[in-house]
């Protein structure tokens, strides 16, 4: 016979104990559904995307251009519209080519005396215009010559160097199919799609094996982009899923894309941004510690535990991110009231504050700003995170992001000592965003060598991006250079601020 249920206490201390027991673990129980509901049905971010607004303002720009070509039917309107136009539409880029058409009228004689009209001056408008992409064939020929004395000697130019011997794209093809895949996030098979209605039939496995060969040529520059942000003072680390295909199960299997950011010029330094991915099979604390081999300064870093190793190994200052902070707290109060994450909320919105006001001034004015406003701010947060958390049950949400903000207090209060530290760990986090936009439209790579080629072309395209260096012209010069023999003593010339000019590098600032 089953067990019969113990009777309950009669003791009033122990009932009302179980009882607040009970509250809390449906209390926590509540929140875990609401999460996971948020996660399924909600946006993720805690701010609106801007890629997911700018959506949104497409179409309501659409609509009301619909509706004032409507208006401009009326002839006064439309005298109105184009005025405006003129007056706010901007020159246009002076490197443009100009191709001039001349509207002449269609008779010269004048109308009144029948005489010939002569020219006293012209309207000049420019309009922008688009040559579709043209798929071209480049044919060379290398004559050959004899000596009609000897009769032996043939000479004949030696021929142009080419990336994939015996195929058939040029340099400028391969930076174009790299560009497109890992900039615009267009797998291969889309692209052949595009060439296939330009009539040009180019299998899916062909565009593979061009970049695979671009990959590897490209990896000492990539290895070079790595050795130096190692010798960086500062770095921001994140890493990534990168799916792979797994042939001998039948499904995929997740690899890692560790990212290894430097961006200085929040505090004015000279060094210039970059970015490098390493792919990885896992994401064992091993990992980081191989990738930063001699790197000695401030990682920041998000609230992984794989990192502790580095500063356990000495020479490294872990500095996390209090957006991961934030984010924990803001997952609470979305969720109905919270008065406590709310609150937690408003004191960490007065160091995000601070930090907009110094953002771009210099390492020692952003310490001294610190000191005065955001120290305050922390040293406040601490007993109140510690003395809230004992009022709590320990099994609750809200206990777990303060304890999560806690255990890594120091690590939170790098910033106040060295004004190079950010805030956040943004700056990584936005480096990572395109590899999900290229994860999400190719759904997985290959095998584990098609997770190091992303690694390494993505790794050149964003960091020509955080420099304002156009991503195909710079691979097209660096293939094509690379195919003619350049050597590996001069890598530092192919790296991709190598590219950039000083003006370039103040406006992405």
């Amino acid at each position: 016979m089953p067990t019969p249920a113990p009777p309950p206490p009669d003791d009033p201390e122990t009932l009302k104990a179980l009882l607040a027991e009970e509250r809390a673990e449906n209390e926590r129980l509540r929140q875990i559904i609401q999460a996971m509901q948020r996660h399924r049905f909600g946006r993720r971010a805690e701010s609106l995307p801007e890629d997911q607004l700018l959506l949104g303002l497409e179409e309501a720009e659409q609509g009301e251009a619909a509706t004032l070509a409507a208006a401009d039917s009326e002839p006064a309107s439309r005298a109105t519209r184009v005025a405006e136009r003129r007056r706010n539409r901007g020159t246009l880029p002076a490197h443009l080519p100009r191709i001039e058409r001349l509207v002449d009228p269609a008779c010269l004689v004048c109308p009144c005396c029948a005489g010939t009209l002569h020219r006293i001056g012209e309207d000049v408008s420019e309009r922008l215009d688009v040559v579709p992409a043209q798929v071209r064939v480049l044919v060379i020929r290398r004559p050959r010559y004899a000596c009609r004395t000897c009769e032996e000697a043939v000479v004949q130019a030696p021929a142009p160097a080419r990336l994939i011997e015996g195929g058939l794209p040029t340099d400028a093809l391969v930076a174009q199919v790299l560009v497109s895949k890992y900039a615009d996030h267009l797998p291969l098979y889309r692209q052949a799609q595009i060439f296939a209605r330009q009539g040009v039939l180019l299998d899916r496995s062909t565009l593979a094996d061009w970049v695979g060969r671009a990959a590897f040529a490209l990896r000492p520059v990539h290895e070079r982009l790595l050795t130096m942000l190692r010798a960086s003072g500062k770095l921001f680390a994140d890493e990534t899923t990168a799916p792979v295909l797994d042939p001998g199960r039948g499904r995929t299997k997740t690899g890692q894309l560790w990212a290894y950011a430097r961006d200085d010029r929040p505090w004015g330094g000279r060094d210039p941004p970059g970015v490098v991915y390493v792919y990885a099979p896992d994401r064992t604390a091993e990992r980081p510690l191989r990738h930063l081999s001699g790197f000695a300064g401030v990682l920041q870093v998000d609230g992984y535990g794989g990192y502790k190793a580095l500063a356990d190994r000495g020479g490294i200052q872990l500095a996390f991110c209090w957006a991961h902070v934030r984010r924990r707290f803001y997952e609470l109060a979305q969720g109905g009231p919270a008065p406590i994450a709310t609150q937690a909320l408003e004191r960490i919105a007065r160091l995000y504050r601070t930090e907009a006001e110094i953002r771009g001034r210099s390492v020692e004015e952003r310490r001294a700003q610190r000191q005065e406003h955001s120290r305050p701010v922390i040293a406040a947060l601490e007993p109140w995170l510690r003395e809230t958390l004992g009022q709590l049950s320990q099994k609750s949400r809200l206990a777990e992001a303060i304890r999560y903000a806690l255990s890594r207090w120091a690590g939170l209060c790098v910033f106040l000592e060295d004004g190079r530290v950010e805030l956040d760990s943004n700056v990584v986090e936005r480096a990572i965003r395109p590899l999900a936009l290229t994860r999400k439209n190719a759904l997985f790579a290959g095998s584990d060598g098609g997770g190091q080629h992303w690694a390494v072309i993505a790794s050149l395209v964003e960091t020509c991006k955080l420099n304002g260096v156009e991503p195909q012209a710079y691979l097209n010069d660096v293939l094509t250079r690379i195919a003619e023999g350049h050597p590996n003593r001069r890598l530092d010339e192919l790296l991709p601020w190598a590219y950039a000019s000083a003006q370039d590098l103040k406006a992405v600032a």
